[in-house]
């Protein structure tokens, strides 16, 4: 067993990872407002920068686990995003931090429980399914694709690149669906044919996830 888990995530380094999705997330605001605004209102990548900001902010001079970042990280999306992605993502980070609580080194099996109790977590307010158009596009594949691959017996780093290939694939998908939850959904099939903001912040956010961990598995 021991030879199946040799390499570890530092668990410590909350700051960190939370700061990287911030900075993605950040760095994109005007990419997700302009994606948004095809269908939608238009400010997801306004709310997510303000929502993510706060957390930077409330992080400042404080030394933070992952799991105690996650939920600072949660905390502010649930009390700087308005309308439903606040407590979508709120829930998921919350239960990221859950599921890894106290924890000080992770292996490719903690983060993929990790993951899943995250996925668990936001389906308790959503109901949401692969197909509909959603952050679920990016986030069910690439969880699954996360498990698949250390089912399989692959190493950390190719489980979390296997991720990020699903994630990324998942995101694309959404181009061809059809809205059926949202404001998109009134639009019917003239919401075919443009990229979903969520599933686009979704992936943005598993990729710099997955690259912070991959750059700091010992």
């Amino acid at each position: 067993m021991g030879s199946e888990i040799t390499n570890i995530f530092n668990a410590k380094l909350g700051n960190v990872i939370v700061n990287q999705l911030v900075d993605v997330i950040v760095a994109n605001r005007d990419y997700l407002s302009d994606i948004d605004g095809a269908i939608g209102d238009g400010d997801h990548g306004i709310n997510m920068a303000k929502g993510f900001q706060l957390c930077r902010n409330t992080m400042e001079g404080k030394i933070l686990s992952l799991d105690e970042a996650f939920q600072v990280l949660a905390d502010a999306l649930m009390e700087g995003i308005g309308g439903s992605m606040g407590p979508l993502y709120g829930s998921f980070f919350t239960g990221l931090a859950e599921s890894i609580s106290q924890k000080e080194t992770l292996t490719k099996y903690d983060v993929a429980d990790m993951l899943e109790h995250g996925l668990a977590e936001l389906k308790t307010i959503s109901d949401a399914q692969v197909g509909d158009k959603c952050l679920m596009d990016t986030l069910v594949p690439a969880i699954y694709a996360y498990r698949a691959s250390i089912d399989k017996g692959n190493d950390f780093s190719n489980a979390l690149i296997h991720m990020k290939e699903a994630a990324e694939k998942g995101k694309v998908s959404t181009i061809d669906l059809v809205a059926k939850i949202g404001r998109a959904s009134r639009l019917g099939e003239r919401s075919r044919g443009v990229q979903d903001a969520g599933a686009t912040s979704c992936c943005l956010l598993l990729v710099a996830l997955a690259d912070g961990i991959l750059a700091n598995i010992e």
